[in-house]
């Protein structure tokens, strides 16, 4: 027993005494880590950041690169300052947008602000769709009912020395997928089945930091399913520019928009009105010019502004090309004078890096033309405006190189019967230099503030195109936004005809409206009346009328004269000149055929485009913009007898096989097969145009309004027997035409299986003209006529029937 109880407490002895060993190791060990802790990390430094290795970029913000890591500094003063964020598309794949979005594009244009909030800085977006003037209490609610989005939170690196900036690190904000910043628009990413960016070959390639803007370009590559080409790739890649701009302190006071004269526009929702509900008010977009002398402009002197608009050109610009751009941006300050400026705008050299080594285009200061080296047959005037003034900023004309391509060829297409200077692919250099100049004419009105006006064309008569004298002094249309490129009117032996579009009348008289400061108005409201009294001056002359394309076929693009019968007689008739001469012109010139391919497709073009001319006539409606004070009607139908004078003009000039352009000594150089597919497709268009519910539905509706209207019924009928005119005889019907007729049907299939038409007239007339074409095709299938044009009536009787008694 003693024994036992000398073993358990020599065994308690050795369990306390580890027990106790362990403890001092383990106290031990802790000890020997604490006194290894590093003292608690240092705050980062200023310095950190920005050393002797940093290359820093001033500007806006100080732009601080080391190595792959960006930093902005940003000054404190510049927080909620309200900034423009502009996307675009700075080099694409081609085929992006299936070839209709060109390099230079805008995605994006948002207002953001750089805000601190605790050790933070958020960037969000500003919304002007809604406003309220902050000294009422609805403000509030406003505020409160639209919740600015953040599309990034920035941790605050380090300040500087005297704490008056903050550094932020955005470098992972521009090289991520940050969709309020994407230049993938949501339907892109749809289209081309986007699956991700990938970082791996995505980048940030530059950041420049300007006194009032901040250029980023991004190089990102996507992984895509179905991108738009380098199938086999599975990839796109793009570069995209974010410019940020700091807008002015004190906007620009807005002038109201009128949709009686022609300005792009910004809008907004205004909560301070005392009406029963919100304003929706719109604002043009338009420069902010000043007049040096105040009190010299409202004696009525020409006066400079403060600051000219001013473009420079690109120094890629070919020099041969040069002075014709200056011109097209020169031409203008001849309009501005109208509005009271001299020397308002002016185009310029930019200066050499000896002159100025720190001028870049992408300066936002500095507006430009830019000649891009690219197979992009096209030219755009976009700019940046302000939302919440509508003041254009800046703004980057963009010429492609080949555009000039297609004004070579439709000035040879159009006007090449009555213009000896037209009919060879070496068009004369003073002619290719004036169609540019009117070019860039053109796309400067879009940077200006102004939008296509396609009823300015409809100013002129006919028959007065045909004068030298007048085209001389008044051009080809009203304005040099429309796009009435070519006078294709005038006929052989016309004398001192001017074929190529001008400057207008209404250019002046545009820019005036938008332009001129009216004296003593101190708020937009207090102009309107001055406006209206310009516009209500000029409001019965057709020279000074505003029209967009929808409905309207005095506003049809393309269009010259104020008659499209005649004005397409007069073209079709000059086209068959062309055509037949085509071979002399291009291939007996060059010894290959390309030229007469290319040229023959767009002959077609150019038919199709004055057959549309004609055909917006039928259902068509005038448009005529006006207030309640101005008498007269707003929307004015076509009358019958034009209507009418329209269908005669198609069933003879489009619907009856036009052999003059099924050419052999064309067709058999240049394809081998679908000669009749193209002339059809033209065909089915023109009849898609006219068995259209809208048409159809307007002609319906004229039936209320007008006492001679040409009823739906009518044209249908008409329609149906000019197409199947050859069932009222023995005649054969040839291959255009049986093509034709089987388009007719079909499409009387759309309208009649139509939702929209199952409970208006537009079935009826369907069922009933249907009814009445089954009885003719059946008949004349008995007649003694060739097989093929037997088989056809049986197979369109066949289709008819289907059509009637549907197999459930």
């Amino acid at each position: 027993m003693k024994k036992n109880l000398l073993f358990y407490f020599i065994l308690f002895l050795s369990i306390t005494t580890t027990v106790e060993a362990q403890r001092k190791k383990s106290k031990d060990k802790k000890t020997d880590q604490t006194s290894k802790v590093s003292p608690k990390s240092k705050t980062p430094k200023y310095s950190d950041f920005v050393n002797k290795d940093t290359k820093t970029d001033d500007g806006l913000f100080k732009i601080h690169i080391n190595k792959e890591k960006f930093i902005y500094e940003i000054p404190k003063s510049y927080l909620g300052k309200e900034m423009l964020l502009v996307t675009r598309l700075k080099d694409i794949p081609a085929g992006l947008g299936g070839g209709y979005v060109n390099a230079g594009s805008k995605i994006n244009t948002q207002v953001v602000v750089w805000e601190h909030y605790k050790d933070k800085v958020l960037l969000k977006i500003k919304s002007y769709d809604a406003v309220a003037n902050d000294s009422l209490p609805i403000y509030k609610s406003v505020k409160s009912n639209n919740l600015e989005p953040i599309i990034y939170s920035f941790d605050i690196k380090a300040q500087n020395t005297d704490s008056t900036t903050v550094l932020v690190d955005v470098t992972k904000f521009f090289s991520s997928d940050v969709k309020a910043i994407s230049g993938l628009p949501s339907r892109f990413r749809k289209t081309y089945k986007i699956k991700r960016l990938d970082d791996s070959r995505s980048f940030i390639s530059s950041i420049r930091s300007f006194p009032k803007n901040i250029e980023v370009v991004q190089n990102f590559t996507f992984d895509a399913d179905e991108p738009p080409s380098n199938a086999s790739t599975n990839t796109i890649t793009m570069r995209i520019n974010q410019s940020m701009i700091l807008l002015p302190e004190k906007p620009m006071m807005p002038r109201i928009y009128d949709k009686r004269v022609g300005y792009f526009s910004i809008g907004n929702v205004d909560y301070s009105s005392e009406a029963l509900k919100a304003d929706e008010k719109r604002y043009i977009k338009k420069w902010r010019l000043e007049p040096k002398d105040t009190e010299a402009y409202n004696r009525g002197e020409l006066v400079e502004p403060i600051k000219p608009i001013v473009y420079y050109l690109d120094p890629a610009t070919p020099e041969k090309l040069r002075k014709y751009i200056k011109q097209g941006v020169d031409d203008w300050a001849k309009v501005f004078e109208t509005a009271g400026f001299k020397n308002a705008i002016m185009a310029k050299l930019p200066p050499t890096k000896e002159e100025d080594p720190d001028f870049s285009m992408e300066d936002v200061r500095y507006s430009s033309i830019r000649y891009v080296a690219s197979t992009t047959r096209n030219a755009t005037g976009p700019s940046v405006s302000d939302p919440r003034s509508g003041e254009i900023l800046e703004s980057d004309i963009i010429w492609y190189h080949n555009h000039l391509r297609s004004y070579r060829n439709r000035y040879l297409l159009e006007t090449g019967a009555a213009n000896p200077s037209a009919r060879t692919l070496d068009t004369p250099a003073e002619d290719i230099g004036q169609m540019m100049r009117m070019v860039i004419s053109h796309e400067v009105g879009h940077a200006l503030g102004l939008p296509h006006n396609m009823a300015a064309s409809y100013a002129y008569p006919v028959d007065s195109l045909r004068s030298g004298s007048f085209t001389q002094k008044n051009g080809i249309a009203a304005t040099i936004m429309d796009y009435a490129r070519y006078n294709y009117v005038a006929q052989p032996g016309d004398k001192n005809i001017r074929f190529i579009r001008q400057l207008g009348p209404y250019d002046h008289y545009a820019i005036n409206w938008g332009y001129r400061t009216i004296p003593n108005a101190t708020k937009s409201e207090d102009e309107v009346k001055t406006l209206d009294k310009w516009i209500e001056d000029k409001a019965d002359n057709p020279v000074y009328r505003f029209g967009g394309q929808r409905f309207d076929p005095s506003a049809q693009t393309e269009g010259i004269g104020n008659d499209q019968v005649k004005a397409s007689t007069y073209g079709v008739k000059n086209l068959k000149i062309v055509a037949k001469n085509l071979p002399n012109w291009t291939s007996n010139q060059t010894n290959n055929y390309e030229d007469l391919d290319e040229l023959y497709g767009e002959l077609l073009s150019v038919w199709g485009r004055y057959v549309g001319h004609v055909t917006g006539n039928i259902g068509g409606v005038y448009e005529f913009n006006k207030k309640p004070s101005q008498s007269g009607d707003v929307y004015v139908p076509v009358t019958k007898a034009k209507q009418k004078e329209a269908m005669a003009w198609l069933q003879k000039n489009v619907f009856k096989t036009q052999t003059w352009l099924l050419d052999k000594n064309i067709l058999n150089k240049i394809e081998e097969t679908g000669y009749t597919d193209k002339l059809g497709r033209y065909q089915e268009r023109t009849l898609g145009t006219l068995l259209n519910y809208r048409t159809l539905n307007r002609m319906i509706d004229a039936e209320v309004i007008q006492k001679e209207f040409y009823a739906a019924s009518d044209m249908v009928k008409d329609l149906r027997k000019g197409i199947f005119s050859e069932t009222n005889s023995t005649k054969n019907v040839d291959l255009q035409r049986r093509n034709l007729q089987k388009v007719f049907i079909a499409r009387m299939e759309n309208l009649i299986n139509d939702e929209t038409t199952k409970n208006n007239d537009i079935s009826s007339i369907v069922r009933g003209e249907l009814e009445v074409l089954k009885y003719q095709v059946n008949i004349a299938s008995k007649r003694a006529i060739n097989t093929i044009s037997k088989y056809h009536y049986k197979d369109c009787y066949a289709k008819i029937n289907d059509i009637l008694n549907p197999k459930k």
